[in-house]
C-alpha cells in the first residue's frame, strides 16, 4: 500500500463516519409522552409529539422537550363555612 491508497482510505472512512452523523442528527423520535419544540436556524417551525420526526441537519434542531402527561395536584383539605354555619372540609384536586 502506497501512501495515496492509504490516503484515499482514510478520506473514504472520514466520509462514511460522516454520512453516518448526518444520518444520525436527521432522525429524532419523540416519545408519546412528549412534546418537542423544532427550530429551523433559531425560529420556531413547528412542534410535534410522539412520532419519528425528520429533521434537517445543522439547520433544525429540538429547542425543548414537554412532558404532555396528566398530572395531579393534591391540596390539603380546607376548612370552609357554610351559609348556615356548617364546617365542612373540601379536598381539591387539580388535573391538568
Amino acid at each position: 500500500m502506497n501512501s495515496l491508497e492509504t490516503f484515499g482510505l482514510v478520506v473514504v472512512i472520514l466520509l462514511i463516519l460522516f454520512v453516518a452523523m448526518v444520518l444520525a442528527k436527521s432522525i429524532a423520535l419523540i416519545p408519546q409522552a412528549e412534546a418537542a419544540v423544532i427550530e429551523r436556524l433559531g425560529r420556531y417551525t413547528r412542534t410535534v409529539s410522539g412520532q419519528l420526526t425528520l429533521l434537517l441537519p445543522f439547520i433544525d434542531r429540538i429547542r425543548a422537550r414537554v412532558d404532555i402527561r396528566e398530572r395531579v395536584v393534591s391540596f390539603p383539605p380546607q376548612p370552609v363555612i357554610t351559609e348556615d354555619n356548617l364546617t365542612l372540609s373540601i379536598d381539591t384536586v387539580v388535573y391538568f
